[in-house]
Formats: C-alpha cells, sequence, structure tokens
C-alpha cells in the first residue's frame, strides 16, 4: 500500500479543494490519504464525500502547539492529530481559540506591511484565507502584489519570524494537546520535529515525556528531514515504542512537494488504527 498521512487542502493553507485533493491523491497512486488541515476540519465531509473508489481517507488535522526546545526556550511544533471526535466540547473550543490566533495574527501581520507602503489589504488577505488563516496566505498576497516572485522568497525575510512583520501567537501547550486529542479519541504524532530549516527544534527528551502521556508516534521520512534526521526520529521512536510516519506534507501549488514523496508503512498505519476510536476511516 502507498500511505500518505499529511496533507493539505484549500481549508488551511493548500490550494486543493478537499475534494481535489483526494482526485489527486487518488491519481498519485495513493491507496490512503490523510486530509490535516492546520487547526481545521473543515474540508473533511467534502474530501469524504468525493473519495474515489479505492482510496481511503484519514480524516486528520495539524495542530499548531508550543512545546520545549533543545535550548529550553518554548518553540512552535505541529502535532499531527488523526480520527478524533471534532465534537468534542473541550476541543472544539481550543481548536476556536487557534483560530482566532490565526486571523488575529495575520491581520496585525498585513497591517504592519500595509503601514510601511506595501501593497496589502489586511481585509483582503483574511477574507481569502478563511478562518484556518496562516502565514502562506499573505506570502500568496504578496506574490500577487509583485513583491517577492514566489512564495519560499516571501518566507525568507517578510514572514521570517526574524523578520519585522512576524507577530507569534498562542498555541497549544503540546503535552495538553498530546492529552487533548487522546480524550477525543484520537491518535497523535509529532510533525517534522527536525526540520532544522524552519527554525529552532523540539527537544527530543519532551518527545519522550510526550511518549508517556500517550503520544502515537513521530513523522520521520518528510520533505525537511535530512536522511540522518530521519533515521534519528526512527530510532527514537524504536526506543520509546511509538509508530513511524512518512509523508509528504503537500500543499498544492504553494509547496512543489507532490502526493506520496514519502508514505508510511502498513504496519504503521495498522497500529495508528489500533490505537483511535473516535472517528472512523471512510472507504472510497
Amino acid at each position: 500500500m502507498r500511505i500518505d498521512l499529511h496533507s493539505h487542502s484549500a481549508a488551511s493553507d493548500g490550494t486543493d479543494t478537499p475534494a481535489g485533493l483526494v482526485r489527486n491523491a487518488a491519481a498519485a497512486g495513493l491507496d490512503v490519504v490523510a486530509l490535516t488541515d492546520h487547526d481545521t476540519t473543515a474540508g473533511w465531509d467534502e474530501a469524504a464525500d468525493a473519495l474515489p473508489s479505492g482510496l481511503r481517507l484519514v480524516r486528520g488535522m495539524e495542530m499548531s502547539c508550543t512545546g520545549r526546545g533543545e535550548d529550553g526556550h518554548p518553540v512552535a511544533v505541529h502535532l499531527l492529530a488523526y480520527l478524533f471526535d471534532p465534537t468534542d466540547p473541550v476541543f472544539v473550543n481550543e481548536l476556536e481559540r487557534l483560530r482566532g490566533e490565526r486571523v488575529s495574527r495575520l491581520r496585525v501581520m498585513a497591517e504592519r506591511m500595509a503601514a510601511d507602503g506595501l501593497p496589502i489589504d489586511a481585509d483582503r488577505v483574511l477574507a481569502q484565507a478563511g478562518p484556518a488563516a496562516g502565514r502562506p496566505h499573505l506570502a500568496r498576497a504578496l506574490v500577487e502584489a509583485g513583491v517577492v516572485p514566489t512564495i519560499g522568497d516571501a518566507f525568507l525575510d517578510l514572514l521570517s519570524p526574524k523578520g519585522r512583520y512576524y507577530m507569534a501567537k498562542e498555541d497549544t501547550p503540546l503535552s495538553d494537546a498530546v492529552k487533548m486529542v487522546q480524550t477525543a479519541g484520537g491518535v497523535t504524532v509529532v510533525a517534522h520535529a527536525r526540520a532544522r530549516a524552519r527554525g529552532r527544534l523540539l527537544a527530543l527528551d519532551h518527545i519522550e515525556e510526550l511518549a508517556e502521556i500517550g503520544l502515537g508516534g513521530v513523522e520521520a521520512d518528510h520533505p525537511d528531514h535530512s536522511d540522518a534526521d530521519a533515521r534519528l526520529m526512527k530510532d527514537l521512536a524504536s526506543n520509546l515504542g511509538l509508530f513511524v510516519t512518512g509523508s509528504s506534507d503537500y500543499h498544492g501549488e504553494n509547496k512543489s512537494v507532490e502526493l506520496g514523496r514519502f508514505t508510511t508503512d502498513g504496519d504503521a498505519l495498522a497500529d495508528l488504527l489500533d490505537r483511535a476510536h473516535g472517528v472512523e476511516v471512510v472507504e472510497g
């Protein structure tokens, strides 16, 4: 089986509609795809309704969290959550808060740019982004306005955490998120924990602590991981009794990575499914 457990649609910061994403997943020869938009489940129903025959859909989400960095200070971390009950009241409230943080942050960043004379309209950017607003939406607006040639260039300076327009947001503490997803019947995987190009890294001993409270797995094979770091994550998972995933982190035209660039073993998927008791996998 070809299994890709990390992809994004236009419900957050991808460019494919949820329906288009599952069609593209089938065309890419996948047997299983997970839809994991940022802090939202808004694309679940559309993806499930459009699911091609023979393709299985794992409904998930990528949650914005804060963990302990290697330097001991807080660091932004993404947590993949799979097959949780999206109606769990505690979870619903936290996701609403996270989406509010996203919108407020993007507005501030866009307004800072406009105040400096950049041709950016905050209201227009937010209207196009929707409730799961993120920096890629602002990056696309910068490209469309001719400020930068590519989305990647926007992140080198204007949208960089070290740039003058950047604003942090208050994300969910990583340990709280793992417990929250577990209570909602879901399974968690730490996403691209060794993505060095994104900045500071999550401390490995924090992952050890998460394993003790119910973390399911770690993402190892990922476009932002070197071969050495992928091996490091696999060894860590083996030592902690976690399963290992491999994924494309597909964003459509917002990134050059194709669906199925990296994949997950069937045994890891079976482990994930054994642990989940929130919602079922959708069969095409």
